[in-house]
């Protein structure tokens, strides 16, 4: 087996943008709609909800683009941080990843994908669904990254044109809701609100992952170039998704009757996804998006089994303490870091422990994100990136506008849930005794 630190791109620009748009295409759009719909009436409003998130996240991968240009290398914010701040800085960023980071959302992906296939496959075990899909996506990318990649394509491309079928479907009925989408009075206040505000940072959530190309930056093909195509073609193509799925939830279906209901027991009616479904094909409605969302959760699970050991691995090559996850096979796979992470994955899901961890990491990468982003500056003035390939574009508005509306929601999610937040820290607090841990132990076999 090959342990070298040094990566054979096999990655390329389509098999990238699949990565990303995997990533961000989760059950978020399908199901948060109505949470938005009890402060926003708006149909103008909504859309411009959906489109305002996917500017920020637009604003963030213009900025990653340059940073994976400056320092082409696989691990993401690991990389990033360690470079621009200080290694400790990047170590705690990885190691939330490497513990829970990708390991939670793909529990919870896996989980959702038991629960949506059960409504395809009634009968079959949830749990045992949720544990399949985790083995089976861990086998193929630990098989080879040719493998891997191209499964990853191929399902984001099947997803992809799904959801257009289903736009274009919902485009079609022949009795569309008596509702406006032309910007007016009403809709232009309730863009202001204190209601968008808040739903914008659920609708963040929904948009997360558009980073994820730079975790395998490493192994892509042309990175300088490819790099930066592949987070804003994804990022750009998922937003088109988003505003033209949400349009179509408010032209095919009531309002009324999308709109969460709370009761003693919690939220229902949140499958909005659902309800338009419905609307659009009649009685097979249910089936036809259990089929979509368990498509697009099985690419989630994929892209995440594909990115996330790339940060373990790339710790590895840093640290000695861990350089058993460096390890690789000829396909070129880090399938030691693709076990321990199915591994955790599955231990989450048999525990159900995963919920509560999802509470709480949602904060600490975003603060992640947040530093990464602000990074630019740094780079700017030390002049790290003499190679010029690739600037920020809008820059310096664009990572302006990415930092503030993002800053406002951190301080959103610390007074809405301090706990979380506090668990968050902890986390990382965790990781610090095997930093210095592992430096020292770096050190001394540099000394040797």
């Amino acid at each position: 087996m090959n342990t070298s630190s040094q990566s054979i791109r096999r990655i390329g620009l389509l098999a990238a943008t699949a990565i990303v748009i995997a990533n961000m295409i989760g059950t978020g759009v399908f199901t948060s709609l109505g949470f938005q719909l009890l402060g926003i009436s708006s149909p103008f409003a909504i859309v411009m909800l959906w489109l305002v998130g996917g500017i920020i996240a637009l604003c963030g991968a213009l900025v990653y683009g340059e940073l994976a240009v400056t320092f082409p290398r696989s691990g993401g914010e690991y990389n990033f941080l360690s470079k621009i701040y200080h290694p400790l800085v990047g170590f705690l960023s990885g190691w939330l990843s490497v513990t829970v980071g990708f390991a939670a959302p793909v529990a919870l992906a896996a989980v959702a994908f038991g629960q949506y296939s059960g409504e395809l496959f009634p009968g079959m075990s949830q749990t045992e669904a949720a544990c399949g899909i985790v083995l089976f996506m861990a086998v193929i990318h630990g098989l080879s990254v040719s493998y891997g990649s191209n499964l990853q394509t191929f399902f984001t491309i099947l997803k992809v044109a799904l959801i257009l079928f289903l736009i274009g479907s919902g485009l079609m009925i022949p009795h569309p809701q008596a509702v406006s989408f032309l910007p007016n009075a009403a809709g232009w206040q309730a863009t202001f609100s204190s209601a968008f505000a808040v739903s914008l940072v659920y609708v963040s959530y929904a948009y997360s992952g558009w980073n994820a190309s730079a975790y395998i930056a490493g192994e892509i093909k042309q990175p300088m170039k490819n790099l930066p195509r592949s987070l804003f073609l994804g990022t750009a193509i998922v937003t088109l998704l988003y505003v033209g799925l949400n349009f179509v939830f408010l032209y095919v279906a009531p309002i009324s009757e999308m709109k969460v209901i709370f009761t003693d027991k919690g939220p229902t009616n949140i499958d909005t996804g659902y309800v338009a479904a419905k609307y659009i094909f009649s009685s097979y409605g249910a089936l036809m998006m259990a089929a979509f969302i368990s498509l697009a959760l099985v690419s989630s699970v994929s892209a995440m089994t594909m990115a996330g050991p790339r940060v373990t691995k790339t710790i590895g090559e840093d640290f000695p303490l861990f350089r058993k996850v460096t390890t690789v096979n000829a396909g070129g796979a880090p399938y030691v870091a693709i076990i321990l992470q199915a591994a955790i994955s599955l231990l989450l899901i048999l525990t159900g422990s995963f919920q509560s961890i999802l509470t709480y990491i949602g904060f600490t990468l975003s603060l992640s994100t947040c530093l990464t982003v602000f990074g630019i500056f740094i780079v700017r003035k030390r002049k790290l990136n003499p190679n010029k390939e690739y600037h920020t574009w809008g820059y310096p508005v664009t990572p302006i506008i990415f930092l503030a509306l993002n800053i406002w929601m951190l301080i959103f999610l610390m007074h809405s849930n301090p706990m979380a937040s506090l668990y968050g820290f902890a986390t990382l607090a965790v990781g610090i005794p095997f930093y210095y841990f592992g430096h020292k132990k770096n050190q001394i076999k540099k000394a040797i």
